[in-house]
């Protein structure tokens, strides 16, 4: 689920938040690293149980409207079921094995706050992909698949009360949001008809090596600070130390930690990520400056045999 780019940026985030606490508690630093990494899973499940929430309200609906006495819009569809008979969420809904890790973690948000998913159903049945979608006699499970795709990327994701209890809950979510989106997405894209149980709960991490890259790529950039700052000196002569930003200042920090500390990762992979990094975290001129710094640092290192690199890495 994670890539090692997003491992960077939580790594980058402790940094940050340890620069801005003035705390330099290593082990606590370990600590927040580890927590903010698993908090992203939880973020990925409160996202997939959201979906559930707004089928089992559609189906509150559903089972509503068949006692009602006066005709309404859904009356005039096909099927006025046909939402709550969608194969993609009745499969995530019927999940045992989600339902029982949501279960096992406790986490019942949106039972505790229903106005959310109220609101996001309203905008559901209100727009022109639900309409579309209803309007059209019974389809295939990639139909079904389809209409939760577009609602999730066009209603759902977009929704900025949604966005904000996400933020208010947990202050690293407001950096993660997008990559547990994206993420999501293309898990549903990737559903089948047939998927196990497991295809919606899969691995935070590649394997143990992440968890340990994460935490050595924290531990070696912290403990050589003084280190990282001598390596900057002198590659930025129109820049005083104090000129450089913070964000910036710790990019640079990682990119020659991990240039110097990790030879199984390409010189060119180290790069590349902290330039993407410092693009979508930083302003174009400190990208700009970002890459100026490592690329004369590159150069240095491999011309005086300090860049000591083996096989192909991992990004």
């Amino acid at each position: 689920m994670l890539t090692r780019r997003h491992i960077r940026v939580k790594v980058m985030q402790c940094i940050y938040a340890l620069v801005q606490s003035k705390d330099d508690s290593l082990e606590k630093q370990q600590k927040f690293l580890k927590v903010s990494i698993e908090n992203m899973y939880v973020l990925y499940l409160l996202v997939l149980s959201l979906l559930i929430e707004l089928h089992r309200l559609a189906e509150k609906h559903a089972n509503h409207a068949s006692k009602k006495y006066l005709i309404t819009e859904d009356d005039n569809y096909p099927d006025p079921e046909k939402f709550v008979k969608n194969r993609l969420l009745l499969q995530i809904s019927g999940n045992a094995a989600l339902q029982n890790e949501l279960s096992k973690r406790k986490l019942n948000n949106w039972y505790l706050n229903e106005e959310y998913v109220k609101i996001i159903y309203k905008e559901v049945v209100a727009s022109d992909i639900y309409k579309t979608y209803m309007s059209n006699a019974a389809g295939s499970y990639e139909d079904d698949k389809d209409v939760v795709l577009q609602l999730y990327k066009n209603i759902i994701a977009p929704n900025e009360k949604i966005y904000e209890y996400f933020e208010d809950d947990k202050l690293t979510w407001v950096d993660d949001i997008p990559i547990v989106n994206t993420f999501l997405i293309k898990r549903l894209r990737k559903a089948k008809e047939n998927a196990s149980e497991k295809f919606f709960l899969p691995a935070l991490l590649k394997d143990q090596q992440d968890m340990i890259y994460a935490n050595d790529l924290l531990t070696k950039t912290l403990l050589n600070d003084a280190k990282w700052e001598k390596e900057i000196e002198g590659k930025t002569p129109n820049w005083d130390n104090d000129r450089i930003a913070e964000i910036d200042s710790i990019i640079l920090k990682m990119a020659i930690c991990e240039l110097l500390n990790f030879p199984s990762i390409p010189e060119k992979v180290t790069l590349n990520e902290y330039l993407e990094i410092a693009k979508e975290y930083s302003t174009p001129k400190s990208s700009i400056f970002i890459n100026g710094v490592l690329d004369k640092l590159a150069k240095e290192y491999k011309s005086n045999g300090r860049l000591q690199k083996m096989g192909r890495g991992l990004q």
